[in-house]
């Protein structure tokens, strides 16, 4: 069995998606793919477009990393890459990222209210715990935390921005791969990263 075979019976019964929205799934996915390996935050076991829905980043999360302040950080990175690498490639971005409460966005913003509400990780009274449905309805008229909250995703944008950057033409080489057969395995993705950073990833 091969992976054109796997993508077959995985696609059977889905709506064939234009060349120009494969892409555009191509790049985000892909933009997932490369800050999740390059942040080191968890190992991407595939990544696939066409496929319940637009596509998806298996992952596997590093457990033995402490959950601190940085490994968040590069969490929402990860999370908000694929966004950014569609704004960075394609010049706009689809609103498939916010769509839903298990959006890109969604998880994002809610991660990032936890770090100022309930983590311990705000500058502004970190000792002070919020339930997460008491933090969500303060967040509704408290301008200073929706600042705060926003500051943090803006910077983990920033991150994934930077490494999306910095690799550009990585992240090309996985798009077009990716567009091309519609799923990567994660020791592929893994050997092109490696390729392109002369043998260590």
């Amino acid at each position: 069995m091969t992976w054109a075979d796997l993508e077959a019976a995985l696609r059977d019964g889905q709506a064939v998606m234009s060349d120009d929205l494969r892409w555009r799934a191509s790049v985000h996915e892909a933009g997932h793919a490369l800050v999740y390996t390059l942040t080191g935050i968890a190992e991407v076991k595939a990544a696939s477009i066409g496929l319940h829905g637009l596509g998806m980043v298996a992952t596997a999360a590093h457990h033995h990393l402490p959950q601190n302040e940085a490994w968040l950080m590069n969490t929402m990175a990860a999370i908000l890459a694929g966004r950014v690498a569609e704004m960075l490639i394609v010049g706009e971005v689809l609103a498939g990222a916010g769509a839903g409460e298990e959006s890109d966005l969604a998880r994002a913003m809610d991660m990032a209210l936890a770090a100022e509400t309930r983590l311990g990780f705000s500058c502004h009274q970190p000792l002070v715990y919020r339930s997460p449905g008491a933090a969500v309805n303060e967040l509704a008229y408290d301008r200073e935390l929706a600042d705060r909250v926003n500051a943090r995703l803006i910077t983990a944008e920033t991150i994934a921005r930077k490494l999306i950057e910095e690799h550009h033409d990585l992240h090309r080489e996985i798009a077009t791969r990716l567009s091309a057969t519609g799923i990567i395995a994660g020791d592929e993705l893994r050997e092109m990263i490696d390729s392109a950073n002369g043998g260590a990833a």
